[in-house]
Order: structure tokens, then sequence, then C-alpha cells
């Protein structure tokens, strides 16, 4: 030991004791703290250590050993066959199947010109491995991996698993010890966690865990209730048993002894095939029903397999290729605030470089407020980053045992760091919001076209392109700044000659002369649609006097509820707002508020709609512009005050709420018969009374 540097020394204590309790909280506790990608880390630096300085090997090392001790309350079952680990290399060892199947052709002596050699590529579970003794065909023990020598006995609650049978099929030999592992599925899983949250009860946190820790119940009732599946894949101990020739033989005669074996192993030839069924496997990875962790590859003949034998831990004639980690930990450096195309405020979290699922993650989308409290997610707490195929990267849990003594809780601004305007979360929704609307930079895009729309203020030819090139050339940051363009300086923009510029100023110059329901439309008020700011425009009569109504005033509006008069009084009680209507009417936009006191009422005035599904003919648009034309309104959900559901294919839980209801439903056809039965008549359609238990009217 004096050979070796103190350094190395030190190092290689510190490792033996991280991975000493590792191993503690995977196989004895079922609770882990460090991924499988930081544990392989751990442990190929210490076997490096050991192999550069051979005095730092030492029986007790946890290179030396399979994994945790056995828990106390089950009884020790020693492992005539010791159960091993296999060699892994992880997705970015790079050519490891080459440099596998080039190891074995060497340890065989196979010459170059030998045949490929032939291998039983399977998949590497992530579920807890375990061992079933059976005695004439009969299951009499289970036991668990424990230190690889002596593992739990955990009969009882392996006998409440229905995948696992208890009595083998065939003629089965006096002792058959078959190994395998106990997994649950991910739908499973889902279906036990949805249950633990109706319950109250606490989440589980993954698949394999969970698995683990229903077998090592001290009461096998708890294990029975958990969907717990089993695949078999070798055998330990066997007397009297014939064995086969191969591994793909082995799987065979284990299927024919009634035990589930997965049917997605594969013989293939040389690295290549070995490549090849890596490659397929980690393309249909996601759409399995259960999780993996990789691949493992092992010599197909079994004599193969005897010639090469054991290193101390580990077969030298297999080797677990496992995929990129989908999960992997890494620090909470911050939180951002993006601020979104209709003014939403998303939390996105700025991690510490972290290489997961095949790509390097900065940051993740956090989603919203409710999100970040329910994960208890610090400011510079470890937390594990899941990204799973091609799913954008998520926050899946903090790791509150690693948490700093500074890590602090994230507040949401009150104000939006694009504008300034006040930050407001309405009733009933998880998502904040910026209320700058027509000045927020960040939304001023999306404002400036739903103003120009052709329900709104109708600017024809004020398309994607063109706003887009106005607002990041600085040409235009409010609606009001349309009716300061020049032609001169349209001219010069992208695909804008003379006369498109001539087009548009004439388009911006018509729209000043409006409607006030168009202009309350076009201002963009959260839950405003055409509808309801028709109703506001006849129910207030002029701009100013809605600009002044308390959000009491505004619920004696007809579908105007607390949630919409929340959002309409807070809109105009932002100073930004208020600015930039001055504005548009200091730029000539007008309207003429006698005839909107003094419109008349069509014949289906103050009948309520709503639309769902996929009419033959008619877009959404269409069917509302024939339902306004007509006097009638839209509205987007179903309630007592719902007259018709006018539906069509794939309609959703509106019309399942209409039915519970009684409101009468409509198809396109009956749709369009009441309201030419309405407008011949000239006045309003007879409306049939609506009762919970009358079934509802349905068109021809």
């Amino acid at each position: 030991m004096a050979a070796v540097p103190a350094r190395a020394q030190r190092r290689a204590i510190d490792l033996r004791t991280r991975i000493v309790e590792a191993n503690e909280r995977y196989y004895g506790l079922d609770a882990p703290t460090l991924s499988d990608a930081e544990y392989d880390a751990l442990f190929r630096e210490l076997e490096a250590l050991e192999a550069e300085f051979p005095a730092l090997s030492t029986p007790d090392s946890p290179t030396q050993r399979v994994g945790g001790r056995r828990a106390a309350p089950f009884a020790p079952v020693a492992h005539v066959v010791p159960m091993m680990s296999i060699q892994t290399a992880g997705a970015t060892t790079a050519d490891a199947a080459a440099e596998f199947d080039a190891r074995l052709r060497r340890e065989l002596k196979l010459a170059v010109t030998a045949p490929p050699i032939a291998y039983c590529a399977e998949l590497k579970f992530d579920g807890l491995a375990m061992s079933l003794r059976y005695e004439r065909g009969v299951l009499v023990v289970a036991a668990t991996r424990g230190d690889g020598a002596t593992g739990e006995d955990v009969t009882a609650n392996v006998r409440t698993i229905a995948a696992i049978p208890t009595r083998l099929r065939g003629t089965p030999p006096p002792v058959l010890e078959v190994r395998g592992e106990i997994y649950m599925a991910r739908a499973d899983f889902a279906a036990l966690n949805e249950r633990q949250a109706a319950a109250g009860a606490r989440l589980f946190v993954n698949p394999r865990n969970t698995a683990a820790g229903a077998v090592r119940q001290l009461d096998p009732t708890v294990t029975a209730q958990r969907p717990l599946q089993f695949f078999a894949y070798a055998v330990g101990e066997a007397q009297g048993f014939a064995w086969p020739a191969t591994q793909g033989e082995l799987l065979a005669a284990l299927a024919d002894f009634g035990l589930p074996v997965n049917g997605d192993w594969r013989i293939v030839h040389g690295a290549a095939g070995l490549a090849q069924f890596y490659a397929g496997i980690a393309a249909r990875r996601h759409d399995l029903p259960f999780d993996i962790d990789g691949v493992v590859y092992k010599v197909d003949d079994l004599a193969a397999q005897r010639d090469l034998g054991y290193r101390t831990r580990e077969p030298r004639w297999a080797l677990a290729h496992k995929f990129p980690p989908e999960e992997m930990p890494t620090k909470l450096l911050a939180i951002d605030i993006q601020v979104g195309r209709t003014g939403a405020l998303t939390p996105v979290a700025r991690v510490e470089p972290v290489f997961v699922g095949g790509t390097t993650v900065t940051n993740v989308t956090l989603h919203n407020e409710d999100e970040i409290r329910r994960r208890d997610l610090h400011i510079g707490d470890t937390v594990i980053v899941r990204r799973a195929g091609d799913v954008i990267p998520q926050i899946v849990r903090a790791l509150p045992e690693r948490r700093p003594a500074d890590a602090r809780q994230f507040a949401l601004p009150t104000t939006c760091p694009e504008c300034g305007s006040a930050v407001v979360r309405l009733p009933g929704e998880v998502v904040a919001r910026c209320t700058g609307g027509l000045v927020c930079p960040a939304q001023r895009k999306q404002a400036l076209l739903h103003f120009a729309s052709r329900r709104a203020l109708d600017i024809e030819g004020l398309g994607d392109k063109l706003v887009d090139q106005l607002v990041d050339g600085d040409m235009v940051r409010t609606p009001a700044d349309l009716y300061r363009l020049e032609r001169g300086e349209l001219a010069t923009l992208e695909r804008m000659a003379d006369r498109s510029a001539d087009n548009v100023i004439a388009a911006i110059g018509k729209s000043k002369a409006t409607a006030l329901a168009r202009f309350i439309y076009a201002l963009g008020i959260r839950h405003v649609g055409e509808a309801t700011a028709r109703d506001l425009a006849q129910h207030f009569g002029t701009l100013d006097a809605l600009m002044r109504a308390t959000e009491d005033e505004l619920m004696e509006v007809v579908a105007v509820g607390p949630v919409l008069a929340t959002s309409i009084a807070r809109f105009f009680a932002e100073p930004h707002n208020r600015d930039s209507v001055a504005q548009l009417r200091a730029a000539g936009v007008h309207w003429d508020e006698h005839a909107t006191q003094a419109a008349a009422p069509g014949p289906l005035h103050e009948v309520t709609f709503v639309l769902t599904g996929t009419l033959p003919t008619l877009s959404r648009e269409a069917a509302t512009a024939l339902i306004e034309a007509a006097g009638g309104k839209v509205t987007g959900s179903v309630s007592k005050k719902t007259r018709y559901v006018v539906a069509g294919a794939e309609a959703g839980s509106k019309l399942a709420r209409a039915q519970a209801l009684g409101v009468p439903v409509l198809d396109e056809a009956a749709l369009r018969a009441l309201v030419a039965s309405s407008s011949e008549k000239g006045g309003k359609p007879a409306l049939p009374a609506r009762t919970a238990d009358r079934p509802p009217m349905q068109g021809s």
C-alpha cells in the first residue's frame, strides 16, 4: 500500500463509501439518491483506480461484490450459484459492441477467418432481480439477489404475483432455479399513482422502486395490491435438467415450462448484429409497455459461455449496453420568466448543463407556479431532469436531502418583466398573465394580428410576414402606430412594392371607421370574444361607460360572469391599455355610438349556442357567423343559460354536458333549418322547453 499515492488512497476510500451507501439505498431501502449514470461513473472510476493500483483492490471493495446487504426482517437465502451482475458499457462508450466482440474473439482464440460469434441479444429490464426455486415443478423459495451470495426470502410476497406460476407446466426437473426480473408496467404504475393521488397518499417515484418496495413488504397483502409482472431469462442451480445447447433454446425451454419470457430477444451475429439490435431497440424503447435502460449481449453457445467463465463479480460472456440516461441530476441555477404571445408567464428553469436522453439540457420549462410548488423546487436544489426520446425535458423532482442552506423559494413577479404591466392570475386559471396586451413587446405581434383580423378592424394585407417585419424593424409598437405608417416606409420592406404599400395604407385608413363592438373585440381582452364584445357595446352604449364600469356593473351584462368581469376591469385599469385606447382615438379610429345603441335585435336575439365537434360543411367560423347574423351568440362552454348545442363529428365533453343538462342538441341541418325558420318568421323562434329527463332534440 505504501507505493500507492495518498491522493489515490483517499479517492478510493471516498468512492467505496459513496458506492456502499448507494448500494444500501438502492438494494436495501429501495430509495436511491444516485441515478444509474452517476452510480456507473463512480463504479468505473473505482475499477480504473484499482486496476492502476492493484494494492487498492481489497476483498471488501464494492468491485468484488454485487450489491447491498440483506435486510433484517427477511430470512437469508444462500444462492448455490451466485447471482452476478453484468459488465456495463454506457451509451457514450464508443463502439461498445465492437470492442466486446473483439475481446471475446481474442479470448476464444478465433481466427480472423472464423465465422462471426452468435449472440443472444435481450432487453435489459429496469426492475428487481429475482430467484425462483422450483422443486418438482412447485415454487418453494423466492429470493432477492442481495449481495449476490445471500439474498432475502420473499416467497410469501412473490406468491401473490399472478404472472409467476406457483407450479411449472410439463415435466420439470427435480430442482430448477429460475432467474429473472420483477417489474411494473408503465400503465399500471400510472394507474397506481392516480389511485394514490385520489386517496391523498404520497406518489411513487418510478416503476422500478415501486416494484422493489412492493416485493419487500412485510405484509404480503400489500404486495398483492401492486400490479407486478415478471420475465424469466436465466437458470441458476439445476438438478436433473437437460441443459440445451444455446441461450436462445434456454429461453424457449423456460417458456415451455409456463414462465413469462419476453419475446424481444434475437439471435444476432458479430459486432454488426449487436449494433443493429441496439439501434433497433433504442428506436422502439418508448413504445414498450415497460421500462428498460439498455440491452444485454450474451454469447449464445452455452459451452462457449462455460469456456469463457467469470471474473470476480461478472461473467466474461455477457455485456449490458446501456442507453443514454433518461434521468440525470443537475443543479437548478435560476428560474427565469418568459412572456408568451398571449401574455402567459411561463417559468423556465436554468440548470447546469447536463447530458440526458441523448442531448445536453440547459433550460427546462416549468409550466406554471403551481407546478413549482407541487414539485417543491427551490433555486439551488439538485433536481432530476428527465428527457425520454423526443419528449421535451422536464424536472421530475427535487432532491431535498441535497438541498443547500442558501436555497430559496421562487416567487412569481407581480409585474411583467417585458413591459412592467400588472401580472394577474384569474380565478380558476393556473396561468398568470401580463395585462399589458396592446403594449407588451412579447405580445406585440399577436396583438397586432388580432387587431387587424377580419372580424376585428379588418385591415386587409396586414398578415404574419408584414407584422413580423414591422415589429422586428421597430416600426410599430402599438396598434396606434399603424395609423402613423407612411407609404414610403412600407415600400422599402421585403415583398412590398409601391402598389402593395398603397393597398395596405388604404386598408389601414378604411379601418378607422368601425363599430364599437368590433373595436372592443380588437383590443384583445382576455375571454372577450365577438359575441361578448357585441353584448358589452349594446349594454354600455359608449366606450367611456365600459371603461368606467365596475365588476358588479359588468356582471349585469348577459353571459358576463365573475371571471370575465375581472378580466375586463383589470384590462381597463391598466394605464398602458388606457393610453393605447386614447392613442387609437387620437389617430382617428371612430364609430357611431348612436348606431350601436339603436341596433335592432335579430330573430335569435339573446339565444345562446355552443359549438362542438366538426360539422359536415360549416367551419367553426362559418357556423358562428351564421348564428350571429341571425342575432344569436356563440359561447365556449355549456351552462344552464345555453339554449342549443350544435354538435358534429367527434363531439366531446360539451355534448355530454348538454345531454346531462337537457340542452337541445342540433346537427348542422337542424341549425340551418332553425336559422331559416327564424328569418322567415321575422321574430324569435319557438324554443323547446328544457328538462333534464327529456332526450335532446336532434336534427335530421
